[in-house]
């Protein structure tokens, strides 16, 4: 059975930095992708960042570019969301998901940042982001 936890979500103030951790079991993550994403109250769902197990290639949110670096340690099967430089526009449940590799992702990476594809979800960890 596949599991996520995530952990490493607090209450920081703003330019702070946390580092999220997703670890997953009852898979390797060499044949799927691994993503971040957030959900403030009242809003919408949102992408943050995305990482291949297989290749380690990474996809990034607008919002998380140049701030936040997504990794992974495929031995442990932990996937990691460092975040710099916060900001209160970051708070929100942030929640890793899982998804299994495929060409058509390959070659559109941008299919990776639609919550719809992801088969396993975590049950989030709080950020919250004083300013």
């Amino acid at each position: 059975q596949v599991q996520l936890v995530e952990s490493g979500g607090g209450l920081v103030q703003t330019g702070d930095s946390l580092r999220l951790s997703c670890t997953v079991s009852g898979r390797t993550l060499s044949n799927y992708f691994v993503g971040w994403f957030r959900q403030a109250p009242g809003k919408d769902r949102e992408f943050v960042a995305v990482i291949v197990g297989g290749d380690g290639s990474t996809v990034y949110s607008d919002s998380a570019k140049g701030r936040f670096t997504v990794s992974s340690d495929n031995a442990q099967n932990t996937v990691f969301l460092q975040m710099n430089s916060l900001k209160s526009e970051d708070t929100a449940v942030y929640t890793c998901g899982i998804g299994r590799m495929t060409s058509v992702h390959q070659n559109a990476m941008w299919t990776m940042t639609h919550a719809e594809i992801y088969a396993f979800w975590g049950q989030g960890t709080q950020v919250t982001v004083s300013s």
